[in-house]
């Protein structure tokens, strides 16, 4: 591969360890040797309240490197209904906490007056803090129906053969509308059935967060172990070397399978393996390693 850099940041996500909760986390990030976490804002309380936050990062010495804003079906309600209020808070979250990032999703297709002023938004909220705002890629809505606010909708399905339209405005390729930042998720791309590094370099400079995953093409979000799939992960992170990437590369890996705490650790530590030996040229000491796996 390229010359690996070690001005990449590898981040835990904080929805990688659910069903345990923010805290642990941040003490997995502490325990492993990651470089910070990407605070995920959604039902649990002490995710939205800056000064919870705020007494974990001291207690850990993890920095928030990156806030996930409340955008998910699952997280609809979390800090009101007004998606557009609720991305203007979680940009002041990221601020206070001293991230420089913000992830959201594209809008919903029914959040219309979100949808038409998402892009304007965007732009103003960058303009006045110090934090980027990184639209994230998604994938079309496979099922026939999805929830929505607790009810079900139904999706109109193109003629003939084929996925669902898309649940997004005005798609779920931000890089259809055009950004100035991006976040690039390989989760997503195998469900979307979408090139990886094609789309990386569509996003070009924008891209400033990777979440670090994989997929196999399933109907779901899988969010796999990177290497445990079927998307090019080592050669999307050598690209991104080569490239000349400078921001984070966040595990974002779904545990909930796990038996015990230890085997979520052992997960997470082969990710962010993957993480340091991709884009940085390094791994964790494997005493490190096993003392977290028999903590």
């Amino acid at each position: 591969m390229g010359h690996a850099s070690n001005d990449i940041a590898i981040g835990l996500s904080t929805a990688s360890v659910y069903p345990e909760n923010t805290q642990a986390g941040f003490r997995y990030a502490a325990e492993l040797g990651y470089d910070g976490v990407e605070l995920m804002v959604w039902a649990e309380p002490a995710s939205q309240d800056i000064a919870t936050v705020q007494s974990y990062v001291k207690r850990y010495g993890v920095p928030v490197l990156a806030v996930h804003a409340p955008c998910l079906l699952i997280s609809q309600r979390v800090w009101g209904a007004d998606p557009v209020a609720k991305l203007e808070r979680s940009v002041r979250t990221a601020e206070a906490l001293g991230a420089d990032t913000v992830v959201v999703h594209p809008p919903f297709r029914w959040q219309r007056r979100y949808a038409r002023g998402f892009a304007e938004q965007v732009a103003e909220l960058e303009a006045a803090h110090p934090v980027k705002v990184a639209v994230e890629n998604m994938f079309p809505m496979r099922a026939d129906t999805f929830f929505r606010d607790g009810a079900v909708r139904r999706l109109e399905r193109r003629s003939g053969p084929g996925p669902a339209v898309s649940a997004f405005s005005p798609s779920f390729d931000p890089t259809d509308h055009g950004f100035d930042h991006y976040t690039l998720d390989l989760s997503h791309t195998a469900t979307a059935g979408a090139d990886a590094i094609a789309l990386a370099r569509r996003m070009g400079e924008g891209l400033v967060h990777l979440h670090l995953a994989d997929g196999r093409g399933a109907a779901h979000d899988e969010h796999l172990v990177p290497g445990e799939g079927t998307q090019p992960c080592a050669e999307l992170c050598e690209y991104l070397v080569d490239s000349g990437f400078r921001g984070h590369a966040v595990a974002e890996i779904n545990t909930q399978n796990a038996r015990t705490s230890a085997e979520r650790s052992a997960q997470l530590a082969r990710t962010l393996e993957f993480a340091r030996t991709h884009l940085t040229g390094t791994s964790p000491d494997p005493r490190d390693t096993e003392a977290a796996d028999l903590s």
